[in-house]
């Protein structure tokens, strides 16, 4: 049997950066040299990053990333690699090149083509209908070789796609180029799904999958290689940039393959030559499993990396936020230590008249806990001034909500002016279930740069707050995880006074929001129903608000922003209410 040597080159892409992707192809491509890898597998997309939108409807990027891909050949003398870009023919085509030994040996184009959830490649692309296969030659014998399939993401989820046509034609070896976006139990999900393509093709898959977050993305990575008898053979890190190596040895016993005579004859074979460094005897290498990780951990490593880069990647070094002295501008706290280190994170404590001494205690220790900077703006004289000046206009109404987010307004100014004065970028402090029913105040605590926690609903708040306790060191005091939440924008105030309890409005949002269930199922579930059809009703009036809020990491099954989208004239109201408006 002939023994392959395959690398997964799991690297952190910037989408526009070609010059700086391609040196990261560079410098994996060296590695994968000295360490006599025959085929190095690169992500989706790899010179543009992924996904690179309307950057593809700019003729002049696609001619950049074009010319980044000659560029590369010089260096793959020596072994095979299969590059992501985007290839402009009589149409735009996501591609998977395959360089051999310093010349182009032939482009695969992508034939399936997403478009659902966040994805919306049928506005750049046109699908492939690339029958090619690849056979690696091994050694100094050109009778000795292996057939390789290539195939991007989308095309390798669907049991009867082209890696399936690939192995009927004789491919042994499936290589998936992927940017496959986070989000919770995927990976597990995602690896089971791999795992049936091996054994039901009697073929060795390869998936190389993209890390990092972009914008309101965050890819997990995660790459693994599976042999074809379904035994995970290597797996690279979760939320780092990895390289992982392994001996791999087609044609053993596995699955079955499925195809009838003369299907070979629809592909056309390319020969990829021994170079002349396989004459040479390999270093040995041992396949790398890394762990799985738990439910909770992946989340959290989710965010963290998605705030590490959202703050990299848009030039920004420090961050500031508000902290209350509540459960979640704590989160937000921690996770942007986390990702940041504490000197580039600065907190501001905003008392007003109403915030309880508890809460400023809890802030401050807190930060003490963190070894973060902790600034203290009174708003106070803000919000007098804003009665004040209002006063003539407010004579004779009742005080209610607008005076209470006045408070709200001015401690979104004083972290927007500290953002202006300094260059820091504002982290809000907003969960998804506030978010959902437009619990938050539009140019107030919605104020600023990157939402962290946008896509986190309360009950995770609580437990991703436990797991970090628990896991990596007590940061978030006792006190502030026992406390009943609160904006504290009057006198005794609790969330409950306009909520549901959190677990019963999480229930209700996962499965309206989620699921897209309408409101009799959600109530045939155990649900209150004048609660379900109040909460629907507050979720679909607050579209406005949700579309300006800033964009943060998306890891659940759906999320606001790129994952759902709503037109905000909408009349079309599946739950009637007499609710009254929160805010606006």
């Amino acid at each position: 049997m002939s023994m392959l040597r395959i690398a997964l080159a799991q690297i952190n892409l910037t989408v526009g950066d070609i010059e700086g992707n391609a040196a990261k192809i560079v410098r994996n491509l060296e590695r994968a040299r000295d360490l006599r890898v025959d085929v190095v597998l690169f992500p989706e997309l790899t010179l543009t990053g992924y996904p690179p939108e309307d950057l593809l409807l700019n003729r002049g990027f696609v001619t950049a990333n074009r010319e980044a891909l000659e560029n590369l050949l010089p260096h793959t003398r020596g072994l095979t690699a299969v590059v992501g870009f985007a290839d402009r023919r009589e149409a735009l085509f996501n591609a998977a090149a395959v360089l051999h030994d310093g010349r182009l040996a032939g482009v695969y184009h992508k034939a399936l083509l997403p478009n659902y959830a966040v994805f919306d490649e049928n506005r750049y692309f046109v699908s492939g209908e690339t029958r090619v296969l690849f056979r690696r030659l091994l050694g100094p014998s050109t009778g000795s070789g292996v057939r390789i399939g290539v195939s991007v993401c989308e095309d390798i989820w669907h049991s009867d796609g082209p890696p399936r046509a690939q192995a009927e034609a004789g491919a042994e070896v499936l290589l998936n180029m992927s940017s496959s976006p986070y989000q919770s139990a995927k990976a597990t999900g995602r690896e089971r799904m791999l795992i049936d393509r091996a054994v039901d093709n009697a073929a060795v898959v390869a998936f190389c999958n993209v890390v990092g977050g972009q914008d309101e993305l965050v890819f997990d990575g995660s790459s693994v290689i599976v042999d074809q008898r379904g035994e995970v053979v290597a797996r690279a890190k979760a939320f780092e940039e990895d390289f992982v190596v392994a001996d791999v040895e087609p044609g053993r016993a596995g699955g079955r393959k499925s195809g009838g005579p003369g299907k070979s004859k629809e592909f056309r074979c390319e020969d990829l030559p021994a170079p002349n460094t396989d004459r040479k005897p390999k270093p040995a290498v041992q396949p790398r499993l890394a762990r799985r990780l738990a439910p909770l951990e992946e989340v959290y490593g989710a965010l963290v990396l998605a705030t590490r880069d959202y703050v990299a990647k848009n030039g920004f070094e420090r961050v500031v936020l508000g902290l209350s002295g509540g459960i979640d501008s704590a989160l937000v706290a921690v996770i942007a230590v986390d990702a940041l280190g504490p000197e580039n994170v600065v907190c501001v404590s905003m008392p007003s008249r109403y915030s309880s001494e508890h809460s400023g205690r809890d802030a401050l220790e807190m930060a003490r806990r963190l070894r973060v900077r902790l600034e203290q703006v009174p708003i106070e004289p803000a919000h007098r001034a804003y009665l004040d000046m209002l006063s003539d206009l407010f004579a004779g109404t009742e005080s209610g909500v607008a005076e209470e987010n006045l408070q709200s307004r001015a401690r979104g100014n004083v972290l927007m002016a500290l953002s202006n004065k300094f260059g820091w970028l504002v982290l809000t402090t907003g969960n998804k279930s506030e978010m959902a029913v437009g619990y938050a105040t539009i140019y107030g605590d919605m104020a600023g740069g990157f939402a962290v926690i946008k896509d986190v609903p309360k009950g995770w708040v609580y437990d991703l707050s436990r797991y970090r306790n628990e896991k990596l060191g007590e940061v978030i005091p006792d006190s502030i995880l026992a406390k009943p939440p609160s904006a504290e924008l009057r006198p005794d105030q609790r969330d409950s006074d306009l909520l549901p309890e959190y677990p019963v409005l999480d229930g209700i949002l996962a499965a309206y929001v989620e699921e897209g269930a309408a409101a009799g199922e959600i109530v045939a579930r155990g649900f209150d129903e004048p609660t379900v059809r109040r909460v629907i009703e507050m979720v679909d009036r607050n579209e406005y608000k949700r579309r300006q809020a800033p964009p943060g990491p998306k890891v659940t099954g759906k999320a606001f922003g790129k994952d759902r989208r709503l037109p905000i004239t909408n009349r079309y109201r599946p739950a009637r209410s007499v609710a009254p408006a929160h805010d606006s």
